[in-house]
Order: structure tokens, then C-alpha cells, then sequence
């Protein structure tokens, strides 16, 4: 995977990318990771655990991802979830009022291409 730099990558705090989830399996590249490259024109680099209102918010916009497709092993996501979402659809969701919650630790830094620090810490769960 091409990654931006030979240097491990870093979420939004400036520390080492943690791991997302594994169950299911995301990522661009499905390492578990919201790690991202030239290839991921999409920027899926914002880790969140979806929820219904987000999942039916997607469906609305034309990406349904709560329906099965076996063929491609994805057994569609269920609320409470965590998935590598594109950057500019959780942008769209947070204007629309439908922004789930998100990782900070396990977001990859290329995220703020795209979205603020402060929107990002507003919806995080792994603050203390």
C-alpha cells in the first residue's frame, strides 16, 4: 500500500494510527486501519461507530451500508459498528446533523484535509 510518507502513519493527535476495527473488517486497504494512500481518492480516514440515524442517512445519499453483499464479504454494518468512513461524508453527515460518533486515536490525520480538529473532538469517544 502506498502510504503519504515512509513514516508510520498518525491520527489526528499526531500519535501512532490505531487499530479501528477488525470486526468488521475496514479500511481502504481492509488492514483494520483508516490508513490511506494515493489510490483512496475517497479519503477513508475517519474512524466512527455508526449508527442507525448515520447508517440511514448514507442509504439517503446513494451508499448503503447496512446491506449484506456476500460476494464481496461484507456482511453490512450494524449500529455500534466502527468503519473507515470517507472524510467528506462525515462532513456531509455533521451538516446534516448526522454525524456519528468517532475515534480520534484511530482516525488518520489526513482527515483534516477535509474537517476541523474541534468538529472531530466535539463527536469523539476516546477523549478523557
Amino acid at each position: 500500500m502506498t502510504t503519504i510518507s515512509d513514516d508510520p502513519p498518525k491520527n489526528v493527535l499526531g500519535e501512532p494510527l490505531e487499530i479501528c476495527s477488525t470486526r468488521p473488517l475496514t479500511g481502504f486497504t481492509r488492514s483494520g486501519c483508516c490508513e490511506t494512500g494515493a489510490e483512496d481518492v475517497g479519503s477513508h480516514t475517519v474512524c466512527a461507530r455508526v449508527t442507525e440515524e448515520f447508517l440511514d442517512f448514507s442509504r439517503s445519499r446513494g451508499n448503503d451500508l447496512s446491506t449484506p453483499v456476500p460476494e464481496l464479504g461484507f456482511r453490512g454494518l450494524k449500529p455500534g459498528d466502527r468503519w473507515c468512513l470517507c472524510a467528506a461524508r462525515w462532513k456531509e453527515a455533521l451538516d446534516a446533523g448526522s454525524a456519528p460518533r468517532v475515534l480520534l486515536r484511530a482516525t488518520h490525520e489526513r482527515a483534516l484535509e477535509i474537517l476541523s480538529i474541534e468538529d472531530l473532538k466535539i463527536h469523539a469517544i476516546d477523549l478523557n
